[in-house]
């Protein structure tokens, strides 16, 4: 008897407090707040970009690749059927 009613009790209280959860999030001073608090982000976020200062590309030419070097090395052609006929 006495476990049905804890049931009935707990039941009660989660119902209670989904209620007041969803109640106080999706209230409109708590959306106003939201609001509010977005605009000022993205507020300070422009001033924020707007000091930042540019920088001057210097990247021109400075990767140089020396492709007689790799022309030079020879790569040694695998022999691999001629190794199996040497074998049998």
């Amino acid at each position: 008897m006495f476990k049905e009613i804890y049931k009935v009790v707990y039941f009660i209280i989660i119902l209670l407090f989904v209620y007041l959860l969803f109640a106080i999030y999706f209230s409109e001073e708590n959306i106003k707040k939201i609001k509010k608090n977005r605009i000022h982000i993205e507020n300070s976020f422009k001033d924020y970009l707007s000091n930042l200062p540019i920088l001057e590309n210097d990247t021109n030419d400075v990767i140089t690749y020396n492709s007689s070097e790799f022309l030079e090395k020879k790569i040694k052609k695998r022999k691999f059927w001629e190794l199996l006929k040497k074998n049998e």
